[in-house]
């Protein structure tokens, strides 16, 4: 996809605050500092749309971007590290069920996991808590520039094996870096579209 427009346009905690209209959505899943926001940068050939920081737990909100007025893209609370308050996960966890159960405009979720190390238990929770929704899932390990070529085949069984990956979902090893993994990613999502 030729993306010539892209926009944060609300950071939402319910549903009365969810973009109006029936444009698809794509929510985007993963721990704290996985790289949901460089994957959302470097899909929408953007240095600073989606902010960076290295600082975990930084999204806190469902936040939408609009993407050539076509589409959305749906950044969830990364889980895993952050810094916060039991109650406060908590609230996150609510506001995230709510919005992948009862979305309507939710076409698929892409979990987001490094490529570099098995798929954590919070990882694992969260594709099976997909599944169990029946919500269609594209996989998607980022940072495979930090993986020499020749280990991707067994990183890729590794995070297939790990997430016990249904035979219809698709991995595709990305990077933010170098583009590696970019056309893949818009023709997957370009499929529930």
């Amino acid at each position: 996809m030729n993306v010539t427009k892209a926009e944060i346009v609300i950071s939402a905690v319910k549903p009365e605050q969810y973009p109006a209209g029936n444009l698809p959505e794509f929510a985007l899943a993963g721990r704290s500092n996985v790289g949901k926001s460089s994957f959302i940068n470097k899909m929408v050939n953007r240095k600073n749309l989606a902010r960076t920081s290295s600082k975990p737990g930084k999204t806190q909100t469902l936040n939408f971007y609009l993407i050539n007025e076509s589409l959305y893209f749906v950044d969830v609370p990364g889980y895993g590290f952050a810094r916060v308050s039991k109650s406060e996960r908590e609230a996150w966890g609510k506001m995230m069920e709510t919005y992948f159960t009862t979305r309507e405009q939710l076409r698929a979720v892409v979990l987001i996991v490094d490529l570099r190390h098995p798929p954590t238990k919070d990882d694992v929770m969260m594709y099976e808590f997909l599944k169990h929704y029946d919500i269609p899932t594209i996989i998607i390990a980022t940072k495979a520039d930090k993986v020499p070529k020749g280990k991707w085949q067994k990183h890729r069984k590794v995070v297939r094996e790990t997430l016990k990956m249904a035979d219809g979902d698709e991995l595709i090893l990305f990077s933010a870096e170098t583009g590696q993994g970019k056309e893949e990613a818009w023709a997957a999502l370009e499929r529930f579209l």
